[in-house]
């Protein structure tokens, strides 16, 4: 394993408390009626999806960061590849806390463009990685 793929996967792996904080809240508010989470299906539906993206994600960046060793890019592209991915987790996941911010809010609001950049970030970044893979197969 390289020293790149340690440095980002301890980075990485920092973020997971946050994953795991959102879950505590998400069970917090399932399970306090006071809370009024479950009012606002919309809302519910967008707090869940930005959980699951952020946990789905962040395990994705993990892989990429030692599938990214294997690949035959240049350095830049390597770096955007190992910084892309978790940058991607991040901005989807915001996109979906932040696209309704009051309770009240029945509609997503601006915010959820943070989930469409932060796919497009992502898609461009397993796109890179793959092609790198798969170049690195003549290498063999």
């Amino acid at each position: 394993m390289s020293r790149a793929t340690r440095l980002m996967a301890g980075i990485i792996l920092i973020l997971v408390p946050t994953i795991e904080y959102g879950g505590y809240f998400l069970l917090k508010s399932l399970s306090t009626p006071s809370m009024h989470y479950t009012d606002n299906a919309v809302r519910e539906d967008l707090m869940r999806a930005g959980h699951a993206h952020a946990g789905v994600i962040i395990l994705l960046s993990l892989v990429g960061q030692v599938l990214a060793d294997g690949a035959a890019l240049p350095g830049g592209l390597v770096w955007f590849v190992r910084i892309a991915l978790p940058v991607a987790a991040v901005l989807m996941s915001a996109g979906f806390f932040l696209a309704m911010p009051t309770p009240a809010d029945t509609h997503p609001g601006g915010m959820i463009a943070l989930v469409l950049v932060g796919a497009m970030l992502m898609a461009a970044a397993v796109l890179t990685l793959a092609v790198g893979l798969l170049r690195n197969l003549k290498a063999a």
